[in-house]
């Protein structure tokens, strides 16, 4: 197995950076957004993103929760639900809200369909956008970021690991590793 490539911690905050920059520019402050982070992987990425966002919009940060999507998962059977599971939390209504969605990584387009799936069972937002911290390409369903930290173009048998710490960003960390497991094909 080859070696890992690593991204580091300062280009980990300027992708958070442009994250916020983005939305920042397509919604105005006095705008209510929703953040969501799918759990597991956009939980701290939608808080740093509530954090910076507050900074850019006169101190009017979004409303920041969770959604948990295991329930959602076609792959439920092959991945069972986390031991570190985190509820949905949904801090204000979905109903009429803009909600951004947050993850750490777009891959096949799997986890934004359960995604919205586990957001509707909860009401009908007006609009509904995605940001993610890492676009590795490889969908599989028609989905796009409208909001990308970072592209990486991997193969389907590398995997891309991020660890972003609550505690220490300066521990951040974005692995890119052989030898990952490619997709399996789904039969029609």
């Amino acid at each position: 197995m080859a070696a890992s490539k690593t991204i580091g911690p300062d280009e980990i905050k300027a992708a958070i950076t442009r994250l916020a920059e983005a939305i920042s520019s397509r919604h105005e402050p006095a705008q209510p957004l929703l953040l969501l982070g799918i759990a597991n992987g956009g939980i701290e990425l939608a808080r740093r993103l509530m954090k910076a966002l507050a900074s850019r919009r006169n101190g009017a940060a979004p409303k920041c929760g969770v959604l948990d999507i295991s329930f959602h998962r076609d792959d439920i059977g092959r991945h069972p639900i986390p031991k570190e599971f985190a509820p949905t939390h949904l801090p204000a209504e979905v109903d009429g809200a803009t909600v951004i969605l947050v993850d750490d990584v777009l891959f096949s387009g799997r986890t934004m369909k359960a995604a919205l799936d586990e957001l509707f069972d909860h009401g009908r937002p007006t609009k509904v956008e995605l940001a993610v911290l890492v676009d590795r390409g490889g969908r599989r369903l028609p989905f796009a970021a409208d909001f990308v930290g970072l592209t990486i173009a991997a193969s389907a048998d590398e995997k891309i690991v991020v660890g972003l710490d609550s505690e220490n960003p300066r521990q951040d960390s974005i692995r890119i590793e052989s030898g990952g497991t490619a997709p399996r094909p789904t039969a029609t």
